[in-house]
C-alpha cells in the first residue's frame, strides 16, 4: 500500500482536476430524487449505461413512487430485465417505493440512515443520492475511487468505509462537493485497473502510482 499523500500534493492533484472539468457530472440519467434513488440502485453491478438504456422509457411513465407503484413488479421487470440481479432490484425497487408512500408522503427522505433503511439502498446509494441532489459533500467510494484512492495515494484505506474517511480527512474542504465524481471519472476513464493510462494522465508526474504504464 502507498503511503499518504501530504496536503499540498492533494491540493495541486485536485486543482487540475477542478482546472480540467470545474462542475464533473454523475453518469446516470434522472429527472428528481426518486429517480436518482432508483438508477443508483440499479446501478449496482451493472454500468451505468446499461442503467440509462433501461430506465429511459420506464422513467417517462414511473418518476415517483405511486406510479412504480401503479406500473407494477411485472411492468417494471419488464423495462430492466436486462440489468444485472434485475429479478431482486426489481423487488428492492418496489418495497422502497411502498415505504416511501406509506412512511415518507412519498416523498424522498434527505438524511444518510432514512435512505439506508430502504431496500437495496446502501451507504454509496446513500451519499450519491445526497451529493448529486442534496449538494452534500459526501464521498460515495465505489472500485474506481477504492482503487484510484490506493494507487495514486489521494485516499489509502483498506476498504471502502476507510477511503471514505480518508477522502474527508485528506482532501481540501474547497474541492469535498465535487472530489467523488473527479476520482470516479478518473478511475473509470483514464487509472483503469488493467491498463491505466498513465502517459495521458493529467497528475502523472505527482501520483504515488509506482507501476506506472506508459505503454
Amino acid at each position: 500500500m502507498v503511503k499518504q499523500l501530504d496536503y499540498h500534493t492533494i491540493f495541486e492533484i485536485f486543482s487540475r482536476f477542478r482546472a480540467a472539468e470545474a462542475e464533473p457530472k454523475g453518469e446516470l440519467d434522472h429527472t428528481n430524487a426518486y429517480t436518482l434513488v432508483v438508477a443508483v440502485a440499479l446501478s449496482a453491478q451493472a454500468t451505468d449505461v446499461g442503467v440509462n438504456k433501461a430506465t429511459k422509457e420506464l422513467f417517462k411513465i414511473a418518476d415517483t413512487p405511486q406510479k412504480m407503484l401503479d406500473l407494477g413488479i411485472e411492468g417494471l421487470t419488464e423495462h430492466i430485465k436486462t440489468i444485472g440481479l434485475f429479478r431482486q432490484k426489481a423487488k428492492n425497487v418496489m418495497k422502497t417505493a411502498q415505504i416511501l408512500v406509506e412512511d415518507f408522503g412519498g416523498v424522498v427522505p434527505s438524511s444518510r440512515a432514512a435512505l439506508e433503511s430502504l431496500p437495496g439502498v446502501g451507504r454509496k446509494t446513500a451519499n450519491v443520492v445526497l451529493n448529486m441532489w442534496w449538494q452534500v459533500p459526501t464521498q460515495a467510494v465505489d472500485t474506481h475511487i477504492l482503487r484510484f484512492g490506493n494507487r495514486s495515494g489521494v485516499a489509502v484505506g483498506k476498504d471502502v468505509v476507510a477511503v471514505e474517511r480518508a477522502i474527508e480527512d485528506h482532501i481540501p474542504a474547497e474541492f469535498q462537493q465535487h472530489a467523488h465524481h473527479w476520482m470516479i471519472l478518473h478511475g473509470r476513464y483514464t487509472c483503469k485497473a488493467r491498463k491505466p493510462l498513465c502517459s495521458t494522465c493529467l497528475i502523472r508526474d505527482i501520483c504515488a502510482f509506482e507501476e506506472k504504464n506508459f505503454d
